[in-house]
This record gives C-alpha cells, structure tokens and sequence, in this order.
C-alpha cells in the first residue's frame, strides 16, 4: 500500500512538473485588431502567478471630428499546449468613450459607456523575449448610443509583445 501511494505521489509530482509553463511576469506591446472602432491597443500583462496573469489594453483614436478612448481589463488563465505554445482564457470588462463632432452637417454626439468581455487565444514565446497571440475577444456593451447600442461585438486581433 506504501509503494502504491508513493508510486501515485510520485506520478502526480511528474505530471504536474511536466505540464508547467513559464509565463513572463510582464509582456508589454500591441494588440491589433478593430477593437470595436477604436484601432490597435497598446497591451500589457503582469503575471499574478504561474499561470494567471492580468492584461489591460488600451485602444486611442484621435481624428478631425471623432476623439476616443477603450480602456479593457482582462483576468486570464494559461494552459500550456505543447512546448512554447500556450492557450488562454478570460473575463473581465472595461469602459470607453467617444466624441463625434461634425458641426456643417449639425452632428455632435458623446458618450462614455461600460462593458464586459470574454477572451480565449493562443500564444508563442519564441527563444527571444517576444510573444505572438491570436485571441478572440466576445463584448457586451452597456449604453443608448448608435455605436454601441447593447449588442455583441466580436473583436479578434494578433498581438505582439515584448516579454520582461
């Protein structure tokens, strides 16, 4: 009974070691995808611990008549593939705003607005310190505007990040 459990320890401790990954602590870089109108994202994450780590991004858009701003905060669990690849999946949410003004044709319009969002991708962390992903990113927006009228928005993008 002994040598079973010892055997059973043992194998748990083996599949356990083989199965870890190492995330970086921090991961900084672009996200880029629509981000629902607001453009590519500035993205860092910060490891929380071996395999969950924190991502906010942040999308800026700046034109003649349209100012904007996406700001997302992301919890996120990390499962290792096979070698360097690794698969992630998370919740969180975040807030945005914009400001359209279009003064000839009479058109002004703001809002700012909250939202919440799922993610699920994949990454690769080359021998060098950089990290490719493609992820998913389903969002659910809270407000009365036209842009963002409580719908489903579907945002994929490819991110690359510098790891540290």
């Amino acid at each position: 009974m002994k040598n079973l459990f010892l055997l059973g320890a043992l194998l748990i401790g083996f599949v356990t070691t083989s199965n870890a990954q190492e995330i970086a602590d921090n991961a900084i870089g672009l996200r880029l995808g629509d981000s629902d109108g607001f453009g590519a994202e500035i993205s860092y994450q910060h490891a929380l611990s071996a395999n969950n780590r924190l991502e906010v991004d942040l999308g800026l858009r700046s034109g003649n008549n349209y100012d904007g701003f996406k700001l997302t905060g992301l919890y996120q669990w990390v499962w290792q593939l096979d070698g360097d690849f690794n698969w992630y999946a998370g919740v969180g949410g975040g807030v945005a705003s914009y400001s359209f003004d279009n003064v000839p044709n009479g058109f002004d319009d703001s809002e700012t607005f909250i939202f919440a969002a799922g993610d699920i991708g994949i990454e690769y962390n080359f021998d060098i310190p950089l990290m490719l992903s493609l992820d998913f990113r389903p969002e659910i927006g809270f407000g009365n505007d036209q842009f963002n009228n409580d719908d489903l928005d579907f945002d994929i993008a490819l991110g690359i990040r510098y790891q540290f």
